[in-house]
């Protein structure tokens, strides 16, 4: 086992190929070893190099909808009624901190997530 830092693109991948090589390996063995100690070094290029960013506050609402099989109407009571939801959720108007709050606890959302700035469209 040679373990050593991942610098580039071609390092990374084969550090996948292995990885999915001896991901099934058991605990405390050395190929498990191995493996966790890949899992870490790949993490930590990827977080580097291939960053993810959160979706703006409309589409995490609507990832959320979607995961929790909810409908617009749904969101009636934290949003203001139907009308507004749609508004919101069609980026016609922004949401507002009450509108925060009740959606953050509704769908279990980070109210940070929710104050990102996004754009509204006229």
């Amino acid at each position: 086992m040679k373990i050593q830092p991942v610098k580039s693109e071609f390092e990374y991948q084969s550090a996948l190929e292995r990885l999915n090589q001896i991901f099934d390996a058991p605990a405390g063995s050395p190929e498990g070893d191995e493996a966790d100690i890949l899992a870490l070094i790949i993490d930590d290029y990827e977080n580097q190099h291939h960053r993810i960013e959160a979706p703006d506050p409309i589409e995490a609402i609507k990832i959320r909808m979607e995961e929790m099989q909810l409908k617009q109407i749904d969101l009636a009571p934290e949003l203001g009624g139907a009308n507004r939801v749609s508004e919101v959720l069609n980026r016609k108007r922004r949401l507002t901190v009450d509108m925060i709050r009740k959606l953050a606890s509704r769908l279990n959302l980070s109210a940070s997530l929710l104050i990102r700035e996004y754009t509204l469209t006229r």
